[in-house]
């Protein structure tokens, strides 16, 4: 069974909020868009993230 999301719902109390929140997110994703560093394959960045939880894992289980 699957619930059937209203289009009319806001998670907005305003309209100025929703338009807020709009230009924000524009903003942060043009930011990310210009930036000029090198973008980094998600399996790295996941690879990455696995060893740093293993040796947060180890350090908590050793100590």
């Amino acid at each position: 069974m699957s619930a059937e999301l209203s289009l009319i719902v806001s998670e907005f109390e305003t309209e100025e909020q929703a338009d807020s929140y709009d230009r924000w997110f524009r903003a942060k994703v043009q930011t990310s868009l210009d930036d000029p560093h090198p973008n980094v394959p998600h399996d790295q960045v996941m690879a990455d993230l696995r060893a740093l939880i293993e040796s947060k894992r180890n350090k908590l289980n050793a100590g």
